[in-house]
């Protein structure tokens, strides 16, 4: 049988059958069910990596690329700094003290901490305190807080905010802890409001005096780095044994383990809406070969191998279940693009990074969502054509 003819008969039995109706309906929801299933794995995949991306960018930055931070007291000085800062000079370094502090407007209470920085060198490692640092005079005792701090105290520029400090002085037989109004002269939105109600930023010499710590003393360096990864490993090898050095992720580990979890989960949940689809080509192309059955007995007689018989049927569920896929590409493109173009669905800021839908489709998702289907429908339609090939000619001539 020559390749014109098995395109023939597949072109035939794809043909709307008025005596059985069923089987066409069988495959047009099969065709459905691939379409919808792939376009909603396309747009799921996308909106995973969208959020996934958009977190780390913020937990970035406000976690910073890199840290160091001290395994003893006052192991984290100026000498350090200039010494990395010579070996390093193509990363960002800022030094800053830090404080656990109950920030208190009124009779509200919100607990935190105080960092205070070089306004300067912070600015570099830090953009969302750059972006608010920017056309602001931060003079001592001055402060920059973050937007949920601000709305949920209702405070606004130049008003004044109290910090209560952990740290304690005597006072008679007794010991009370140490409370400093700050002036506040910024407000920073980092998109991530846990970060903007807990951190807030001051000069380095007021938080330095405050604590009573030495001027070229600091509890720590925050470095940025576009590589942290890569870099992390450099450094740990010029810093002495008295300080360590961490990367943002590690602070995250569990979440972002919690999110790749998640993004498994929905893949295998999704890909059983093109499983089921299947379903419908293996009854679909079961029913056509139960009502085929003398064509192709006939055929066989006539000269036909099996192995012809065989591509047909399996064509006729790679045509439905590509079709399907390829549809399903073209509307899941398509949805990502107006999802992407026009501001459909709007997210609640002071819960999600971005109040619109961040939407990043991998090309290993893409592969890995069309392989997976073009599997399924390869799978689906071996079956149905294995039995057509199987089909007894005496049998079937006998009877019919």
């Amino acid at each position: 049988m020559k390749n014109s003819i098995v395109t023939y008969l597949v072109k035939r039995f794809l043909r709307f059958d008025n005596e059985q109706p069923f089987i066409f309906l069988s495959a047009l929801l099969a065709f459905l069910g691939i379409t919808l299933g792939v376009m909603v794995l396309l747009i799921a995949m996308a909106l995973m990596n969208g959020f996934d991306k958009e977190f780390k960018k913020k937990l970035t930055i406000m976690n910073y690329p890199l840290t160091i931070i001290p395994k003893f007291y006052a192991s984290v000085n100026e000498d350090l700094l200039i010494d990395l800062e010579n070996r390093f000079p193509e990363l960002s370094f800022s030094p800053y003290v830090q404080s656990a502090v109950m920030a208190r407007s009124g009779t509200k209470l919100e607990g935190g901490y105080l960092f205070g920085v070089n306004l300067k060198d912070e600015a570099k490692v830090n953009s969302v305190l750059g972006a608010a640092i920017e056309n602001n005079d931060i003079g001592k005792f001055d402060v920059l807080i973050g937007k949920s701090l601000k709305d949920e105290f209702d405070i606004y520029k130049d008003d004044k905010l109290m910090y209560i400090f952990t740290h304690v002085e005597p006072g008679g037989l007794s010991v009370t802890p140490k409370i400093k109004r700050f002036k506040v002269k910024g407000i920073f939105d980092s998109g991530l409001s846990a970060y903007d109600k807990a951190y807030s930023y001051t000069t380095l010499s007021s938080l330095q005096a405050i604590l009573n710590i030495p001027s070229n003393q600091y509890d720590g360096i925050h470095i940025y780095s576009s590589n942290p990864h890569a870099d992390i490993a450099r450094i740990k090898e010029a810093l002495p044994v008295t300080v360590t050095i961490k990367g943002w992720w590690e602070d995250n580990l569990n979440f972002f383990a919690a999110l790749e979890l998640e993004k498994v989960s929905l893949f295998i949940v999704l890909m059983l809406i093109i499983l089921i689809a299947s379903i419908n080509i293996i009854s679909s192309l079961l029913m056509t070969v139960m009502n085929r059955r003398s064509e192709i007995a006939l055929l066989l007689s006539l000269g036909a191998t099996t192995a012809e018989i065989k591509k047909v049927f399996l064509y006729l569920g790679i045509v439905i279940g590509v079709s399907g896929i390829f549809a399903g590409i073209v509307f899941g493109m398509g949805g990502l693009w107006i999802l992407s173009s026009f501001d459909i669905v709007s997210l609640p800021k002071d819960v999600y990074p971005t109040t619109t839908l961040p939407l990043d489709l991998s090309l290993q998702d893409f592969l890995l969502i069309v392989t997976g289907a073009f599997f399924i429908v390869i799978v689906s339609s071996y079956y149905p054509a294995k039995k057509a090939s199987e089909v007894d000619i005496l049998t079937v001539l006998r009877n019919e």
